[in-house]
């Protein structure tokens, strides 16, 4: 029993290495003087220089993150209010719940196929900005939903009644209690309507049109026709190094509160 279990170091440690050297040897790699991705020749940073004077790429992601942030903003207001209107008991809400549900397994093929057919066919939205919109609400909703539900079922609802015991009105009731205690599910929504809007590449290759092209399309569409550029590798590592800033920013802000909310307690 005293013997340290290394078996199991060693097979963490080739999970790691499986989930993570390609990632590192892209990071080597898009500093590469060559254009080789197997062989390292140089130490430069022409391909970062070549990424940031591209007009397309600057043109895609301020597109990805426009359509990004009003896709999220969107999906966790209707999403949020959705989720309180299915805490609630009322005849089929079982349907209801099942039917926003639906996305969350629904092959992402048939998401942009009956997008495309419904947006562009039957309702008549060009093929662009808002019919990315569009779609990007409808799959993102689901998953905004089941995060503030899984909050609110988890929330005392006599924190409610007492507040409405004190004399509080519904509207001062929801303001000071229930959505400051439900305000980090529907950010943790938010941002994880963000993360789907910025990463998807399948629903979005159906419903782009001319000037409208995505980041994540864009790089599939330059790597399927030319290989993997080493603008792309710079561009890839870029993205790997934002998501890692923001993880590091995200860890810090929790484990900050934590020790605040810790403070508060010792001085109770």
């Amino acid at each position: 029993m005293k013997r340290r279990p290394w078996g199991l170091g060693v097979v963490t440690a080739l999970v790691f290495a499986f989930l993570y050297a390609p990632i590192a040897w892209l990071a080597v790699a898009s500093f590469n003087d060559s254009r080789s991705l197997s062989r390292i020749t140089g130490f430069s940073t022409r391909w970062y220089a070549e990424l940031a004077a591209d007009d397309q790429v600057g043109g895609a992601l301020e597109l990805t993150l426009r359509l990004a942030a009003a896709s999220a903003v969107v999906s966790a207001l209707i999403g949020t209010l959705a989720a309180f209107g299915l805490r609630r008991a009322f005849p089929g809400r079982s349907a209801w719940t099942v039917l926003l549900s639906l996305p969350l397994v629904v092959p992402e093929v048939v998401m942009g196929v009956s997008m495309l057919a419904f947006c562009v066919k039957l309702v008549g939205i060009p093929l662009g900005f808002g019919a990315l919109l569009a779609a990007h609400v409808a799959f993102s909703l689901s998953f905004v939903v089941v995060v503030v539900r899984a909050r609110l079922a988890g929330m005392d609802s006599r924190l409610e009644e007492a507040a409405a015991d004190l004399g509080a009105g519904a509207f001062t009731a929801f303001r000071t209690v229930t959505l400051p205690l439900v305000s980090p599910a529907v950010v943790a929504g938010l941002a994880f309507a963000f993360l789907l809007s910025f990463d998807d590449v399948v629903i979005s290759s159906y419903l782009t049109g001319v000037g409208s092209t995505t980041l994540p399309v864009f790089v599939y569409g330059q790597a399927s026709k030319r290989g993997v550029s080493p603008e792309i590798v710079a561009l890839s590592t870029c993205l790997v190094a934002a998501s890692a800033l923001l993880l590091v920013v995200g860890v810090v802000a929790a484990s900050w509160r934590a020790r605040r909310s810790g403070r508060s307690v010792d001085l109770v």
